[in-house]
């Protein structure tokens, strides 16, 4: 399974469908499944971790006794062994109920934290758990800056970054990797350097790209990098990276006795054991598909880093046929960039009609997708497109098959 120009494997679509459960499942059969920026199938890892901790962990863990102690090890082994995946040390990664509850925790440690006269930038491309958080400061007298898109295209230009930074009194940019209906990759790194550079800390949010590999958050320099497990082929909780240094920086918001520790921090409420261990069942999965696919690599940051262009691979290869088809319809806009290579498979469409009516009839030739205004109504709003009319969205992973892309394809050509 070698691509002979490139000497890089290709995916083993037989074999990554044969870790998903929901695959072999006769509900789901004759169905394809578009709604992946929802909420991605569990792996099989996964579902066994979580059914394995109820059926014989489910106690307190870390107590002096075998079942609490298995409990435990797992969870600790869940973060242990993603923090090594995403380059970051052990005590920086956390586990919290979403993604969103987590920003919120952050939002008022930094209204704390955040100096007289200082400023926060927020972007209009975020979903609204990147955005609302930190908006909401504004009612606590912190001054915000809007880094806008691009209302035609959806494109977040790093260059107009630069003057909201240059008077110094920026202390955190947050900004997304890929936005969940623009699906663009933005170029974080780059953007994180002169966030850095200009005295501040970059928040970024991974919810819509990490699906489509894990990210090198130690390569990307990000002081604070969010995804969510349960749209990463895990369990329903939100995965948070936070760097020692905006870490030490920040108040405690866990209980008094646990500010010590890092990874406690920024996690009032006590974990849910079950979920955390599970999501060692993420590293288990993409372990299994470095072993199908690669030479034995002992470094786990590698090792995710290969998958992940596996990924990108086999998901552009899918993409740009569907994006071909998208763009010679004069019946629909279609919202961010029209090459696959610059973007994640997450693709939004605005009607001429609400989009709602036109997801059911997809449901009702087998192609499961949903439409409305994904908690991103402001870069709606910034495109002018109308988030009551909502959007209809088509989302995919490297799980996807080709024939359900052309079933997709054949399927718009009859509804719309």
């Amino acid at each position: 399974m070698t691509d002979a120009a490139l000497h890089l494997p290709t995916l083993d679509l037989a074999f990554v469908r044969s870790q998903f459960p929901a695959f072999a499942d006769p509900a789901l059969a004759g169905r394809a499944f578009f709604e992946n920026a929802g909420g991605s199938y569990a792996c099989a890892p996964v579902i066994d971790r979580l059914t394995r901790f109820y059926r014989e962990r489910k106690v307190q863990p870390y107590a002096p006794y075998p079942a609490a102690e298995a409990g435990g090890a797992e969870m600790d082994e869940a973060r242990a062994r993603l923090a090594a995946m995403l380059g970051v040390a052990t005590d920086e990664l956390s586990f919290g109920p979403s993604t969103t509850a987590n920003t919120f925790v952050l939002a008022n440690a930094v209204r704390r934290w955040l100096p007289e006269g200082a400023a926060i930038v927020v972007t209009d491309q975020d979903h609204e758990a990147n955005s609302g958080p930190w908006r909401r400061l504004a009612d606590e007298g912190v001054e915000l800056r809007e880094w806008r898109i691009d209302p035609a295209t959806g494109h977040l230009d790093p260059a107009r970054l630069t003057p909201l930074l240059a008077d110094g009194k920026v202390r955190l940019v947050c900004f997304p990797h890929c936005s969940n209906v623009v699906g663009e990759t933005n170029p974080v790194a780059e953007i994180v350097a002169d966030v850095h550079a200009a005295g501040a800390y970059a928040c970024v949010d991974g919810v819509s790209h990490a699906p489509h590999g894990l990210p090198d958050v130690g390569a990307l320099g990000a002081d604070i990098y969010l995804f969510s497990a349960y749209k990463t082929y895990g369990p329903h909780q939100g995965i948070m990276v936070v760097r020692r240094g905006i870490g030490a920086d920040l108040p405690n918001q866990g209980h008094w006795f646990n500010g010590g520790t890092l990874y406690k921090r920024f996690t009032p409420a006590g974990p849910d054991h079950a979920q955390v261990a599970a999501s060692a069942g993420i590293a288990d999965y993409i372990d299994a598909l470095h072993c199908h696919h690669f030479a034995a690599d002992p470094d786990p940051a590698r090792r995710a880093a290969a998958v992940a262009g596996l990924m990108h691979r086999a998901e552009t290869a899918l993409l740009q046929p569907l994006l071909d088809a998208l763009a010679d319809r004069n019946d629909i806009r279609l919202l961010g960039p029209r090459m696959a290579a610059g973007r994640a498979p997450t693709v939004a469409l605005a009607l001429n009609r609400p989009a709602e009516p036109v997801s059911a009839a997809l449901a009702a030739e087998g192609i499961d997708c949903w439409a409305g205004d994904f908690y991103a109504r402001r870069p709606l709003q910034a495109m002018g497109v109308d988030p009551d009319r909502g959007v209809l969205r088509l989302s995919f992973v490297h799980y996807t098959a080709p024939e359900d892309v052309a079933r997709l394809i054949a399927a718009l050509d009859r509804v719309l």
